[in-house]
């Protein structure tokens, strides 16, 4: 149970840490706020006009606000990579934290949508708290115009309430097209409506901008509640009593002025950060010189895109983000990269692997010419921390192959100035053909892991998922990978018992792309390590 403890903590633990502390943050900023608005001197007779209906909308804005600004921190993908290639900065244990930057997006943007519903709904209760209690007396506290007016002209009428239907259609556009089928039958809908957060950042400064809500500025010149000539008596009357009620046996104080009101100001610091990371990006994806040698058609419709590039200095694990105007001028894909190596000077050589965007270009005139591309780039992923451990297992599924690519040929490159010194590696198709796609590179590392008289370095596990019918790797140059070929899908449990025979109090480094019924058997397993000393650290590969 204690093995069993350890993998949790290490694989959950930090995660549940980091979410707690951000609930407490959230529960204590809408608490703070409510209690500003429920008794603060400032919000005195805002919050005797509009009542809880003012507490809880400005309760919810704190939180909104909030998340909106942490919504992004996702999104700063420079950030991120710079902080994961800072080994003296970063632990392994915050490394590996950046790999649920996805998860956290997701949490805020739940929450941006949950605290949306109860913002909206206790403004709607205080456009009629803003109808029926109407003040002669404080007339730039009011809204609506008069007495009685109906609450849902004026809300259209009035600025804030404009910009505020506007950012509820923009909420509700973004929140619907990301769900998950979405996302998997229609994945443009899902980008271009995702980009409405520009337009959503830029209509919220603007909401907050209305001054709907006032503060009174002047409160130690005009104390809440003190009398003045000016007031009716039915005010001066209601705040006497209350007031008496609150501070029994305190002396009338007399007002020395009339009270003045002004509005919030909206806070864009973090936004405005996130527009200049977004800038440089853009800036420096379309001035870096791209060029294409070649493009190769492989097996099961994969393309090979072999590129050229100056001032390129990615490391192994790292993916970008591709734009080919041809396909589409705002569409950007990640994609890994297999290959990275020196051309010349500063010239670097890469290969990524393509299912899709790059297909219908074969055999076209648009590939004679060689489409223009623009690279944005690279980005940390979690197959970079394969080399931080003794022991690794990679686990790929299909295309999923491809993060390890670059992996593998790290390896063979060298694979002495690594601190890796046993990795497992396991690959599941569904198609033979596929296994040909790095069978050249397997078989050459394997080769020279054999010279180096280290052939216990790399375990190789191929599995065809496809049953029917008898199937083989017939080449002699693959005899090493035909005897690697198993039918049928991996046993998980058994490959993690001996995996715990072999590398005993060791922790192990386990590393996953493809689909999610592999994910989940492999994390679960990761967190119930029942009786040895080994730890099994569980990292999912994505693409935020």
């Amino acid at each position: 149970m204690s093995v069993a403890l350890k993998s949790w903590r290490a694989n959950e633990g930090p995660k549940h840490l980091i979410m707690m502390f951000w609930i407490a943050v959230n529960v204590f900023l809408f608490w703070r706020t409510f209690m500003l608005y429920f008794s603060g001197a400032q919000y005195y007779y805002l919050h005797k006009m509009l009542g809880l209906g003012l507490c809880i909308s400005r309760a919810s804005a704190s939180v909104l606000n909030f998340n909106c600004s942490l919504v992004l921190l996702p999104m700063f993908r420079s950030l991120l990579t710079f902080l994961r290639g800072s080994q003296r900065v970063t632990g392994r244990c915050v490394r590996r934290l950046l790999d649920k930057s996805k998860t956290f997006h997701v949490a805020c943007g739940v929450t941006i949508c949950v605290f949306s519903v109860v913002h909206v709904s206790a403004h709607l209760v205080n456009m009629v708290s803003f109808s029926v209690r109407y003040s002669e007396d404080f007339p730039a506290l009011n809204v609506a115009q008069y007495r009685g007016q109906v609450s849902q002209i004026f809300t259209l009428i009035f600025f804030p309430g404009v910009t505020g239907v506007l950012l509820v259609l923009v909420l509700f556009l973004m929140f619907t097209a990301s769900s998950y089928c979405i996302r998997v039958s229609s994945y443009e809908i899902f980008w271009y409506t995702h980009n409405l957060f520009i337009v959503f950042y830029i209509i919220l400064m603007l909401h907050v901008a209305g001054g709907a809500l006032k503060y009174q500025s002047n409160v130690e010149a005009h104390p809440p509640g003190c009398t003045h000539n000016n007031l009716s008596s039915w005010t001066n009357h209601k705040a006497a009593g209350e007031k008496g009620a609150e501070f029994s046996g305190a002396p009338q104080t007399v007002c020395q002025e009339e009270a003045h009101f002004q509005p919030h100001f909206p806070q864009v610091c973090l936004r405005c950060l996130y527009c200049a990371e977004w800038l440089y990006r853009f800036i420096r994806s379309s001035t870096a010189p791209v060029t294409i040698v070649s493009v190769v058609s492989h097996p099961c419709d994969v393309v090979e895109l072999r590129m050229l590039m100056s001032g390129f200095k990615p490391r192994p694990g790292q993916y970008i983000l591709l734009n080919c105007p041809s396909v589409s001028s705002f569409e950007n894909h990640p994609f890994t990269l297999t290959t990275v190596s020196p051309f010349y000077g500063s010239i670097m050589e890469m290969d990524i692997l393509s299912t899709c965007i790059f297909s219908n270009l074969i055999g076209s005139s648009a590939l004679l010419s060689r489409p223009r591309v623009h690279v944005d780039g690279p980005f940390g992923s979690p197959s970079e921390e394969v080399f931080n451990y003794e022991v690794s297992l990679c686990v790929a599924g299909g295309i999923g192959v491809t993060p390890f690519a670059c992996v593998l040929q790290a390896l063979f490159d060298d694979w002495r100035q690594y601190k890796l010194r046993r990795l497992y590696f396991v690959w599941v198709c569904r198609d033979l053909q596929s296994f040909y796609w790095f069978a050249d590179l397997l078989c050459g590392l394997r080769e020279r892991l054999w010279r180096d008289n280290r052939p216990d370095y790399l375990n190789v596990q191929l599995y065809l998922s496809n049953t029917q019918g008898l199937q083989v790797i017939g080449e002699e140059r693959y005899r090493f990978l035909s005897s690697r070929l198993r039918i049928g899908r991996p046993k998980w449990k058994l490959l993690f018992q001996e995996i715990r025979r072999a590398n005993q109090l060791k922790r192990v480094g386990v590393f996953c792309c493809g689909p999610k019924g592999i994910s989940k058997a492999l994390h679960t397993l990761c967190n119930s390590n029942p009786h040895t000393g080994t730890a099994f650290e569980y990292n999912k590969e994505t693409f935020s």
